[in-house]
């Protein structure tokens, strides 16, 4: 079961949707090597909104993510193609059926 999730909302620069898109595809990867990550989606919320929900056992994996390879991915490449920073919201998970 999963205890721990984060939400992340990005805001696109204009133009740089398609990118982003790419972006998000790519670093499924580098995810997928995360043991703690039990459950991660790449979305799109509108024209130029994105946004990221995984799912984690516990806190130490979801601590270990923020660590990992795609928020330092993420991290390096916000001002280029962001309008604002990223907005993490951290989350307790209730009930899933993983």
């Amino acid at each position: 079961m999963v205890t721990k999730a984060l939400l992340v909302r990005l805001e696109v620069r204009g133009g740089k949707e398609d990118e982003v898109e790419e972006f998000l595809r790519t670093a499924l990867p580098l995810v997928e090597a995360e043991p703690g990550t039990t459950a991660w989606f790449a979305v799109r919320f509108g024209p130029s909104s994105f946004g990221i929900f995984d799912a984690f056992p516990d806190e130490a994996a979801r601590a270990a993510h923020l660590g990992g390879a795609v928020a330092k991915a993420l991290g390096e490449r916000a001002d280029e193609l962001f309008s604002s920073s990223p907005e993490i919201t951290t989350l307790d998970v209730l009930a899933d059926t993983l």
